[in-house]
């Protein structure tokens, strides 16, 4: 791949990268990062050495997903072209960076998703968000419409439309049901046998990716894989946006943009948020609702898989979700779990009988009255929803419960015997 970098705009430096540009608007935009230069044949490999990996919790490398999607739409020969689909659901409860990104930076995913659309092969993209949100992406394309009518620019290579969700959920940024909902389904996941890739619910092989995934393919494409891999660490190069918040008040979060691979400790302090003070800290739930519980001996642990693979954690969708020591984590788990089990599309087993069930059984273990072997019914069950969902909302489930029972184990021995180590927990 050439890449081609407008001489009068520099690179940007630091960690504020994504979030470089002083305002959303295309001007500031370009004043920043110039226009996006041709695209050529060698992007995806570019990407993969750049290590772009999705944003949006699982960390699949993009470049292996659009290769599968480009190889796909080859052998079909252009009889069903690929769609690319911008996920900004951001149904995960804790997570705001998402929404920090299209507030601030709408047009680096746009360029984000010709970059991938133009990788493909695709005639259509979609972005679909939150209907507040949604606002934000149409101006920037109007924007991007005005100029390419006055002959200021060329028009985008392809179409690019907004779909806002009339509502989010946890389980509507699945990728399957977000190509659902693109397709006129009802968006709910579903159990599927060929890949997205392959073949969505319109019939086309369909590439879904988080937008941030797609607004660092943006950057890719201008500046290269070597000057992504400047900052950051080996397996976690270039930058990241982290949410951090408390997990009792997820209102009051605090999105960062930060090199790859910092200790967990240091982004606590640099959200300046109360609850992450480190004598205040008790524990961290990494990745989202649906993550893993770390105690604070970990905050010396990088955000990245390497370093938080000795707690079995990864860093998901870059949530960390704090718990101070003044509250009881047991409540605060029973809580998200009963949260959780209310956001399933009850489409499988696991979510129409198992989470409840969970929740069932954390609400009393939180509640401290007597009852028999709790924390092993929690453990039996999670063992039989893991791995069985029609998506993988019931794995991040089990998931953060067990680790739950593992980190707070002083905690759960007790509330089996009636009483609870905070004021306010379990009489």
């Amino acid at each position: 791949m050439t890449v081609t970098v407008p001489h009068t705009v520099l690179p940007p430096t630091g960690t504020q990268r994504l979030l470089a540009a002083a305002g959303p608007r295309l001007d500031e935009h370009e004043r920043t990062y110039g226009a996006l230069p041709a695209i050529g044949p060698g992007i995806i490999d570019e990407l993969g050495l750049a290590g772009v990996d999705g944003r949006g919790g699982a960390g699949f490398p993009l470049a292996r997903k659009l290769a599968v999607v480009a190889a796909q739409s080859h052998r079909t020969r252009g009889r069903r072209a690929p769609i690319v689909i911008g996920n900004a659901a951001e149904g995960e409860p804790a997570s705001r960076k998402d929404a920090v990104l299209l507030e601030r930076a709408p047009h680096l995913v746009l360029d984000g998703i010709v970059v991938a659309a133009l990788a493909v092969g695709a005639a259509e993209a979609v972005v679909v968000t939150s209907d507040r949100l949604a606002a934000h992406v149409h101006r920037a394309i109007d924007e991007r419409t005005t100029r390419a009518a006055r002959g200021a620019s060329a028009p985008d290579p392809v179409a690019i439309d907004v779909r806002p969700l009339p509502h989010t959920s946890f389980v509507s940024g699945e990728a399957g049901a977000l190509a659902s909902a693109v397709a006129g389904g009802r968006g709910l996941p579903e159990d599927r046998i060929v890949r997205l890739a392959e073949r969505g619910p319109s019939g086309c092989p369909t590439l879904v990716s988080n937008v941030e995934t797609l607004a660092q393919a943006a950057l890719v494409a201008r500046y290269g894989a070597g000057w992504v891999r400047s900052i950051g660490s080996v397996t976690a190069p270039g930058t990241r946006l982290v949410t951090v918040s408390d997990v009792t008040d997820p209102s009051r979060a605090v999105v960062l943009e930060t090199a790859g691979g910092a200790p967990l400790g240091e982004l606590l302090g640099a959200s300046r948020l109360d609850v992450a003070e480190p004598r205040r800290t008790r524990a961290v739930l990494v990745g989202g609702w649906g993550g893993t519980w770390v105690p604070a001996a970990a905050l010396d642990a990088t955000l990245d898989v390497e370093g938080l693979a000795p707690w079995g954690a990864a860093p998901g969708a870059g949530v960390l979700a704090v718990l101070d020591d003044r509250t009881c984590p047991i409540v605060v788990t029973a809580r998200i779990a009963a949260a959780l089990a209310e956001a399933s599309a009850e489409r499988c087993g696991p979510c129409v009988n198992g989470l409840p069930r969970i929740a069932e059984v954390l609400a009393v273990l939180a509640s401290g009255r007597p009852a028999a072997d709790l924390v092993g019914e929690v453990r039996r069950v999670a063992a039989l929803v893991d791995g069985r969902g029609a998506c993988h909302h019931p794995d991040g489930v089990a998931r953060m419960v067990r680790s739950a029972m593992g980190v707070f184990r002083d905690d759960v021995q007790a509330h089996l015997g009636g009483r609870c180590l905070h004021a306010g927990g379990a009489r």
